[in-house]
């Protein structure tokens, strides 16, 4: 797919590297089709490294894709450069009459917080409630995914005796199910959390579909209003160094944490990692985007409802 960036973001010249399809706007200016209209709520302290895993994984389909960024103007990123919030990410306040054909909202280093307590709850609720009415398809990842299932549906999370952190088997419960085309019946995805959602809440709530769980992970993912909204709680999106950084760097702050399960080589971290959930992380971006935002969205985009 050639993804249509803001220019001079530095993912672009980091995705070049790996023979990755990107245009920048000046470019994309001079096709004459109507791209896909992204959004993404970046909520991660390392905003260009996800950025980068992200707009990775969707680029894996034939169609222009123009990816956006919002902020939250009630809490300002202490790990990412103030020039690059300003160049590349835009006030909600400043979207908010916007329409989207898909959205994405990605974990926070907040899940052992109570939600209210979350300096941004007020201000993330409403853009949960404005995804709604003005984007066709919203993707919550990790804390985003236990965010949205607690505001809009009651759904508790739950805090873990230790933290999932490694990488997990997981299984199918639908497999004809359109967003896991391709899958296997089984594949792996990374965790990194300390809290938990619950298989026997979700299963309570009518208007929930459990799609897909681990013996060892739990829940991975939900979904609501027909593919409008999907819940993720692990990371499949993750690069293939991003646990092994999580786990040196609480290693030098002399912090509890255990090394990631099912990840390094022979679980020997001078050996390497063992990289395994690539394959279906694709897939799983490149069936959202195709199943339930391109087919699903209206070709003027101010019909969405």
């Amino acid at each position: 797919m050639p993804l249509n960036l803001p220019d001079k973001l530095p993912a672009i010249e980091l995705l070049k590297e790996e023979n990755i399809f990107v245009i920048d706007n000046s470019r994309a200016t001079q096709q004459d089709i109507r791209p896909l209209r992204i959004v993404i709520l970046n909520l991660m302290p390392l905003k260009i490294t996800t950025e980068t895993d992200l707009v990775r994984l969707l680029s894996n389909t034939p169609l222009q894709v123009e990816i956006s960024f919002m902020k939250i103007k009630s809490h300002t990123s202490k790990n990412t450069p103030m020039e690059h919030m300003k160049a590349f990410y835009t006030d909600f306040d400043k979207m908010r009459d916007e329409k989207y054909d898909g959205m994405i909202i990605t974990g926070a280093p907040v899940e052992q917080m109570d939600f209210e307590e979350v300096t941004y709850w007020d201000e993330i609720t409403g853009i949960f409630d404005w995804a709604r009415t003005h984007v066709t398809s919203t993707l919550y990842i990790c804390w985003a995914a236990q965010a949205g299932l607690y505001h809009h549906y009651g759904v508790s999370k739950h805090a873990l005796d230790k933290k999932m952190f490694g990488i997990f088997e997981h299984r199918t419960l639908q497999p004809l199910h359109p967003i896991f085309r391709g899958f296997d019946d089984m594949f792996y995805v990374p965790h990194s959390r300390h809290t938990e959602v619950r298989r026997e809440d979700i299963l309570k709530i009518p208007e929930l579909t459990l799609l897909s769980e681990s013996e060892d992970a739990g829940v991975y993912m939900a979904v609501a209003r027909g593919g409008r909204e999907f819940f993720v709680t692990g990371h499949s999106e993750y690069s293939p160094l991003t646990l092994d950084t999580e786990y040196r760097r609480d290693l030098n702050k002399g912090l509890p944490i255990e090394m990631p399960r099912n990840y390094y080589v022979d679980d020997d971290p001078d050996k390497g990692v063992l990289v395994r959930w690539r394959a279906h992380a694709n897939l799983l971006f490149s069936n959202w985007l195709n199943y339930f935002v391109y087919q699903e969205t209206p070709y003027n985009i101010n019909d969405i409802e």
